[in-house]
C-alpha cells in the first residue's frame, strides 16, 4: 500500500467519521477502501504526466513549510484555551517554546519570499 494513499484514507476517514482501517473488512468500511483504491489510482496516474516528481516533492514540502505557521498558531491557540483542553492546557513553559517555534516557522516563510 503506498504510504500516502493510506496516510489520505485514513485522514478522510476520520475527518468524515467513517468506520476505516486497514483491520476492517471490506464491507465494514466501504468509504475507506474506496478513498484509498481511488487515492493509489491518483498516484498510478501520475506515472503517466509529464510531472517531474522531483520537482512535486520539492514544491510540497514548499507549500508544507509555507502552511505550517498558520497550523502551529492554531494548534497554540487551541493548546492553550482551558475551556478547550482542561486539566492539560498548556504549561507556561510549553507555551513560550511553542510561541517560539511558531515565530520561527513565520519568519523563514516570510524569509522564503523575500530572498
Amino acid at each position: 500500500m503506498p504510504v500516502l494513499a493510506g496516510s489520505a484514507a485514513y485522514a478522510i476517514s476520520e475527518a468524515f467519521q467513517w468506520s476505516g482501517g486497514l483491520d476492517r473488512r471490506l464491507r465494514q468500511a466501504k468509504a475507506f477502501y474506496a478513498t484509498l483504491s481511488v487515492a493509489t489510482l491518483a498516484g498510478v496516474g501520475l506515472n503517466f504526466t509529464a510531472l517531474d516528481p522531483v520537482r512535486a516533492l520539492y514544491w510540497a514540502a514548499v507549500v508544507n513549510g509555507i502552511l505550517a505557521a498558520p497550523v502551529m498558531a492554531t494548534v497554540m491557540l487551541v493548546a492553550g484555551n482551558g475551556r478547550i483542553m482542561g486539566r492539560l492546557t498548556l504549561s507556561t513553559p510549553m507555551r513560550v517554546g511553542g510561541w517560539l517555534a511558531t515565530a520561527i516557522m513565520v519568519v523563514a516563510s516570510v524569509g522564503f519570499f523575500v530572498l
